[in-house]
């Protein structure tokens, strides 16, 4: 359906009529006799008089037309009836930077695996508000619960190694998302944790953090990213080492298990996929049914409208004064 968001501006169409009104009163239009004998030389009859003003009449209607912003309404649309609420806290520290992640037989940085698989996750979560927090040496919320999806996933891929520090501060991350969790009516609240180390920076101890996850009834899945071999080349030959050796595996089992969750341990790209699989399995809840209305601006419409008759008009009155002026 068609509606004009500021319907009272239509009021402002009869204004030319007020203003004209004004100056036939005041008798402003004799108020220089050259015009005035100019008017007695070229006066029309009315009808032609109201239809030479008709342009300028449609360029007004069409500009007040514009300010009212009309706009086209599309059909009800109803969002999903069920959902969850999650939160991803994605580990930005120095050591995601390690190429231990094989795709295709092409081996790729933690983060970069991380992204291609959290992207997919969150390409499917349709009736989920999601939240991303990123965290270092400290914990930043990126993005606050929201539906829509695109700009977690512009976040996500936007975010870059080293960009908050070097370090993992797993209780900060946990606590930050339990503040924002906090301010969220739902049964549902779900933080879903990834790391690959141990805990080593932040204002706030792990232990801490869980206290507020459990208190705020708060699920945290905790997930362990990184290969346990990984083949290096040295000056005394290849040898295997573990690059994994920093995962603080037994915090985050310890985490997951007292909030209700489970701890995932990602050796892979397959295992990380696999994961987040599982993940999708989470019990949704349900939610008063959403419904809106996809609105299409037509503001372009008369403002375009305006600006043709606008130069027609400019063009009418250049040829009609070359007409009409004197030669030489």
């Amino acid at each position: 359906m068609f509606e004009l968001s500021y319907p009272w501006l239509l009021l402002l169409v009869v204004l030319p009529l007020f203003f004209k009104k004004r100056q036939q009163d005041s008798g402003g239009a004799l108020a220089l006799p050259a015009l005035a004998r100019l008017a007695g030389k070229q006066q029309r009859p009315g009808w032609k008089r109201h239809i030479a003003s008709l342009p300028q009449g449609l360029i007004w209607l069409m500009l007040v037309l514009a300010a009212c912003q009309p706009r086209w309404l599309g059909e009800p649309v109803t969002l999903p009836q069920q959902g969850r609420d999650l939160m991803l806290a994605i580990d930005l520290s120095g050591s995601m930077d390690m190429n231990d992640m094989v795709l295709d037989g092409q081996s790729m940085n933690r983060l970069s695996a991380v992204k291609r698989v959290v992207g997919d996750f969150i390409l499917q979560r349709k009736g989920d508000r999601l939240g991303l927090i990123l965290f270092a040496d400290a914990a930043y919320q990126q993005t606050p619960l929201t539906y829509d999806l695109a700009t977690v996933q512009t976040f996500l891929d936007d975010s870059q190694l080293k960009l908050v520090g070097q370090r993992t501060a797993i209780g900060e991350a946990i606590g930050l998302a339990v503040k924002r969790l906090n301010k969220y009516e739902t049964s549902n609240k779900v933080l879903i944790l990834l790391s690959d180390g141990a805990n080593n920076a932040g204002n706030i101890q792990p232990l801490e953090a869980l206290a507020l996850a459990k208190a705020a009834g708060i699920k945290v899945y905790t997930v362990g990213v990184g290969a346990d071999q990984m083949v290096q080349q040295t000056v005394f030959g290849r040898r295997t080492v573990n690059p994994s050796q920093d995962l603080d595996e037994q915090l985050l089992t310890h985490i997951a298990s007292e909030t209700g969750g489970r701890y995932f341990r990602a050796r892979n790209l397959a295992e990380l996929t696999q994961i987040y699989r599982l993940l999708d399995q989470l019990e949704p809840i349900s939610r008063d049914n959403l419904t809106y209305r996809p609105q299409h601006s037509l503001l372009h419409w008369p403002l375009a409208l305006a600006l043709l008759l606008s130069f027609a008009l400019a063009i009418r009155r250049i040829n009609w004064r070359r007409l009409y002026e004197p030669a030489g």
